[in-house]
């Protein structure tokens, strides 16, 4: 096997477990306790050099909530999207994942770092040190006055995403359904145009993974960085409500953003089922369709480990290697692939954050 690419990561949920079962976090971090997709040693195996560490605030379940995970194995679906949060039963709970992040960053004894800069990545990539990037999977934590987006950002936050899949103040986000379109509801709200025009201003970048499409037109309008979609996938080989249309990809590329290929099986297939069981063609399908309509600097992988279903082939972080390998027999080349892997990710950052 070639050696593997270091990559670099669009988007995880590994807070989230840790938020789940704290006191075990130093087992779950630093050994691994047999769960999910990531830990510490599982990283150091597959070539993990860092990524995007999601706060995300999980809904209250509803006793007589429906069995989503039964819905998405039998398409076609449409879940209904839960309530909205509010930001003062948000922020306890998204400073118990920055707490955690931070706290990641001390158990590991200089294995793994939070990142605020570029340069902090290129360092960390060169030293064989583990980049972890804060970020915000919808912004339920944060008030229409947006001091704690201030507040966040001094943590460390660098990337955020106004919505989960439900709404916020600042705007919606699209629905799981399938088949669909990211056409589901109305656009940012007057509190959501000046979170953009505040994230521009403090350099935070712009996930617009789980927004709908009208939202994602007035980030494209009133934005002045690059447009992200930290895990997403091409709508035209999957037409999931939360991949992203050829018009979506077009402004993308116009704006020298960036997409991050996404590893839930529901959105990689093309029967949109969450089964676990296919080979490499799907993944390389929407590879190349995003390299088509994005061009080879401008994609990148965000796999959603710890939050989704993943293919068996790849099955944890420690599957790196047989993606890479995958991708190679397909015909991708070196210098793609090491663009694919971390540099087009270093690359948005700069022109988001600079240098």
């Amino acid at each position: 096997m070639t050696e593997p690419i270091p990559v670099f990561d669009g988007h995880n949920d590994f807070l989230l477990r840790l938020l789940r079962n704290p006191a075990n976090r130093e087992t779950i971090w630093l050994k691994g306790d047999g769960t999910g997709h990531l830990d510490l040693p599982r990283m150091k195996a597959g070539g993990f050099a860092g990524g995007f560490f999601a706060i995300y605030i999980p809904s209250p379940q509803a006793h007589d909530a429906p069995d989503f995970e039964a819905m998405m194995n039998n398409p076609p679906f449409d879940l209904p999207l839960p309530a909205l949060i509010r930001h003062d039963q948000a922020q306890p709970v998204a400073l118990a994942m920055a707490g955690h992040l931070i706290w990641m960053e001390r158990a590991s004894q200089g294995d793994f770092r939070v990142c605020r800069s570029v340069a902090d990545l290129r360092t960390c990539l060169a030293r064989g040190i583990i980049s972890g990037i804060m970020h915000m999977e919808g912004a339920e934590a944060i008030g229409p006055d947006l001091d704690a987006l201030h507040l966040f950002h001094a943590l460390g936050l660098r990337s955020l995403g106004p919505v989960w899949s439900r709404p916020t103040v600042f705007g919606h986000g699209v629905p799981f359904r399938f088949p669909g379109t990211p056409d589901t509801g109305e656009g940012l709200t007057e509190a959501g145009r000046r979170l953009v025009a505040e994230c521009n201003r403090l350099k935070i970048m712009l996930d617009l993974s789980h927004l709908n499409e009208k939202g994602f037109d007035d980030v494209a309008r009133l934005s002045d960085a690059p447009l992200v979609a930290t895990h997403s996938n091409a709508h035209a080989v999957t037409p999931s409500t939360r991949n992203l249309t050829d018009r979506q990809l077009d402004a993308i590329r116009e704006s020298r953003g960036m997409v991050g290929l996404n590893f839930a099986t529901s959105f990689l297939r093309e029967d949109g089922r969450q089964s676990p069981e296919m080979g490499w063609e799907p993944v390389l399908r929407h590879l190349d369709h995003l390299i088509g309509k994005l061009g080879e600097d401008h994609v990148g992988l965000g796999s959603d480990f710890d939050g989704a279903t993943i293919p068996q082939g790849i099955g944890d972080v420690t599957g790196l290697p047989a993606l890479q390998e995958a991708m190679r027999a397909h015909g991708y080349d070196e210098p793609l692939m090491r663009k694919l892997s971390h540099e087009n990710w270093f690359a948005v950052l700069e022109r988001t954050w600079g240098a």
